[in-house]
């Protein structure tokens, strides 16, 4: 009731073990708190938040307008109604490696099991679009270090993400990737992958876990989970697929309404109410108060 049962903690130390197997793990993207509910109902291993999806969420395009306070205020919003970990997309960490810093603890105190730390420049931009640049080397390092430095739970992941295949190659991207596991990072995100030859590329380059981003009508191909553990990859994420789901179902009910004046063929595509108050957990909170939920309702669709 109201929030999950396992400590921040303990969600981050069973993840990493988790992690540490080598099977893969899947990590649908959760664009608000109720959808994460829904994600750990459905039975997969992981949440993850898309700094794409807060973005688009607030009417805003992926190009690091938002803040810090609003990234941890909505993945502290997630995190604590699943009992499933939580990883955050922190795009460059706001700022210089202080600020990257400063970014890991609050995300720590916010509830997360993990953040990903991205090597563009800052303001940055979508991963799957052309045109990105990245820092230097030293720059990207100088990030990790300041991430790795700064959390007090050593189960909280930091992830570096590299967007420079996209830039230089994939030989560029197997040098960054090793040089930001010698920095400290627990795991890598090479976004914008091509194939399942350049993951196999990166998954020989480092000894740490590896995600897959499968985003559509972007650069990567959509691989199948079964394609991607075969290449080695411990995590993959489909980020930004369920908000644009409900949209395109959004978008088409708003087309009937305009159409016909009302929903009623539609009702079959739509979530009950007694699949919404069964997902809230009404009931629990009947233990708690009474007076809270004291009503039934029917599964009849009329």
């Amino acid at each position: 009731m109201l929030h999950s049962q396992t400590p921040a903690h303990e969600k981050r130390r069973a993840f990493r073990e988790r992690l540490a197997t080598g099977e893969i793990l899947r990590f649908p993207g959760a664009f608000n708190p109720l959808s994460a509910r829904l994600i750990e109902r459905k039975g997969f291993e992981g949440v993850y938040i898309s700094g794409a999806v807060l973005s688009a969420d607030l009417g805003l395009p992926d190009i690091g307008l938002t803040t810090l306070t609003e990234v941890a205020g909505r993945g502290q919003q997630i995190a604590r109604v699943t009992e499933l970990p939580a990883i955050i997309d922190a795009d460059t960490g706001f700022g210089e490696p202080m600020n990257v810093a400063r970014t890991i603890q609050t995300l720590e105190d916010a509830g997360l099991a993990g953040a990903h730390i991205e090597d563009q420049i800052n303001p940055k931009r979508c991963g799957h679009l052309d045109g990105k640049a990245v820092v230097d080397e030293s720059t990207a390092i100088k990030r990790i270090r300041a991430a790795v430095e700064a959390r007090r739970d050593e189960h909280f992941l930091v992830m570096a993400r590299t967007d420079i295949a996209a830039v230089d190659g994939l030989d560029a991207a197997k040098d960054r990737a090793k040089a930001l596991v010698d920095a400290g990072a627990d795991a890598i995100f090479p976004e914008a992958m091509r194939s399942l030859e350049e993951f196999a590329a990166i998954r020989e380059a480092v000894d740490v876990p590896i995600l897959a981003n499968m985003t559509e009508f972007g650069k990567s191909e959509l691989f199948s989970v079964e394609q991607l553990a075969g290449v080695g990859v411990n995590i993959v994420i489909w980020p930004v697929s369920l908000l644009r789901m409900a949209m395109g179902s959004a978008d088409r009910a708003l087309d009937t309404l305009i159409d016909e004046g009302h929903l009623t063929g539609r009702l079959d595509e739509m979530q009950h109410r007694a699949d919404l108050y069964d997902l809230l957990d009404y009931e629990e909170y009947n233990r708690f108060d009474s007076g809270v939920f004291n009503f039934t309702v029917t599964k009849e669709r009329a």
